[in-house]
């Protein structure tokens, strides 16, 4: 603790999706260890932004609410900061396809015009973009590297595979440090729950707090699964690490299940509760991947990360905080 203290004491943090489920966690550690942290969120009641996630960290870090679209605004903002985590994003897949141009202004255009700011005003800085899984598609092979072929099956894919890129670029031409993570399904306190326009896990979540039966479809597609905390440590040892600049990395968790075994586990978990096996309906099979894990043995590799929480222990975590403030995400 008290080498990560120094490491990160007074450096100048800012957020975009700060407001967010990742994001309020990452403010969390960063805020413990007495960086500078300022928060970028627009708040718009789609993207998961919520005071609540940081309503203990009053007077502990700055917030400005703006929307990463606005480039006006970031001009101000990046002038004097080191670090950009950029979490800011449209995560919903089905989304995606019904407003695609919106999903196109927030995942793609944003991040180049982002970009453009930085490389303008502060190009010395460096960027963690959390890209998705989403762009690789249905796998040709498994576990998935970061040599996979990129196929994404939605429009959300495609715009998160363009802004991924555009940072990469930005890196090589510019000399903009950036690394891009490629997250799995990421859960644990703070994340959306009162639809699956995060993850299909906050509904399971939230029907096992409230006593409820919750509804799996398929059930036998296999996913891996990163708790909150695991990827707040990754994506500071890739902030920390001047070897990740310029470098693509898939994150994963602990251990691989299926569908079926993973509402087994919030099942018996949460001492309770019920679901049951539905058919895909037809708007989500088009654009389901099917079995997807990740190979995340080259970030452990450059960085030394390795999950620290269980599957067991992050839902019981996860399930305990619902149970407290469920009413403060509904």
């Amino acid at each position: 603790m008290t080498e990560a203290k120094e490491a990160w004491s007074g450096r100048r943090v800012l957020i975009t999706g700060g407001l967010g489920f990742i994001g309020s966690n990452l403010a969390r550690r960063l805020a413990g260890l007495g960086a500078d942290v300022v928060l970028v969120d627009s708040l718009i009641p789609q993207y998961g932004g919520n005071l609540f996630n940081v309503a203990d960290l009053e007077g502990r870090v700055r917030v400005n609410i703006s929307d990463v679209r606005d480039q006006h605004a970031f001009r101000h903002l990046v002038q004097d900061r080191e670090l950009i985590f950029n979490l800011a994003g449209q995560t919903s897949h089905m989304d995606s396809m019904t407003d695609p141009v919106t999903d196109l202004e927030i995942n793609c255009t944003a991040q180049l015009r982002l970009l453009e700011v930085c490389r303008q005003h502060n190009p010395k800085l460096k960027i963690v973009f959390a890209s998705t899984r989403q762009i690789y598609g249905k796998p040709d092979y498994l576990p998935v590297d970061e040599k996979h072929l990129l196929r994404p099956t939605d429009v959300n894919g495609i715009n998160k595979m363009a802004g991924e890129w555009y940072h990469i670029l930005y890196n090589n031409v510019y000399g903009i440090r950036a690394t891009a993570i490629r997250l799995t399904n990421t859960f644990g306190p703070g994340m959306r729950v009162k639809d699956a326009r995060q993850t299909f896990l906050g509904v399971w979540v939230r029907a096992a707090v409230e006593g409820r039966p919750f509804e799996v479809w398929g059930g036998e597609q296999l996913r891996d699964f990163t708790y909150v905390e695991d990827c707040v440590d990754a994506l500071m040892m890739a902030a920390s690490n001047p070897n990740t600049d310029g470098e693509i990395y898939n994150l994963g968790g602990d251990r691989v299940l299926s569908l079926k075994d993973l509402a087994d586990l919030v099942v018996a978990t949460n001492n309770g509760g019920a679901y049951e096996i539905k058919t895909f309906p037809p708007e989500r099979k088009r654009i389901d991947i099917g079995d997807y894990y990740a190979s995340d043995e080259k970030f452990r590799l450059a960085t030394g990360w390795m999950p620290r929480t269980g599957l067991e222990a992050a839902l019981s975590k996860t399930l305990a905080y619902y149970r407290l403030n469920l009413a403060h995400y509904l």
